[in-house]
């Protein structure tokens, strides 16, 4: 489990709930108002567009410790992308009025929200650049390299926590070009398949 970014002790003392979700219910909807800052406290959430087809294109995993859908608590604009309970989760929910209040109160907190946010605009930014490439072994590596310093990640092999489904719907490749990517990958040395686990 990854540090928390504010501590649960800091979310509980200014009014923050836990609320239990289970796995494969929508947290909250594409165009829906804001109302709550919610961190991860069990489980995973994927953060998530969806097309008129159904599919899905996953803009980042959350893990616990981490944020999510915070976007229209700054601009009292709707979510942009929808989150789902991607295993059985924990959440802390903490009020907007409330979150607010913390934020004024709290300078270092407010300072390491901005820091993130520009963290995922970064990310952002990578993710629209890489698929304007065609070539999918670039398109994964990187996405792979950048998603391992985005967590922080620091040991070398690192085992991959998304599977080939998610990984096609963050690159907007088929699920088949990256099984067959993965596997070029491997056989050149890039990174490691054992047992059918992916370690980058």
């Amino acid at each position: 489990m990854s540090t928390a970014f504010i501590s649960e002790e800091t979310l509980l003392s200014y009014g923050a709930t836990y609320k239990k979700v289970n796995k494969g219910d929508l947290i909250f909807m594409e165009g829906g108002t804001a109302c709550f800052y919610y961190q991860l406290v069990e489980g995973r959430v994927r953060w998530v567009n969806i097309n008129e087809d159904g599919r899905e294109f996953i803009q980042v995993m959350i893990e616990p410790g981490e944020s999510f859908g915070e976007f229209p608590l700054f601009d009292d604009q709707p979510y942009a992308a929808s989150a789902i309970a991607d295993d059985d989760c924990v959440l802390l929910r903490l009020h907007k009025t409330n979150f607010h209040q913390m934020l004024r109160s709290n300078y270092e907190i407010h300072f390491n929200f901005t820091r993130l946010l520009v963290s995922r605009l970064r990310f952002k930014f990578l993710t629209l650049r890489e698929l304007a490439y065609n070539n999918p072994e670039q398109r994964i590596s990187t996405m792979l390299n950048y998603y391992k310093r985005l967590r922080g990640i620091e040991q070398k092999p690192c085992k991959l926590h998304l599977t080939r489904q998610q990984l096609a719907d963050m690159t907007g490749l088929r699920v088949e070009t990256v099984i067959r990517t993965i596997r070029t990958l491997h056989e050149r040395g890039r990174l490691t398949i054992q047992r059918g686990k992916v370690f980058y």
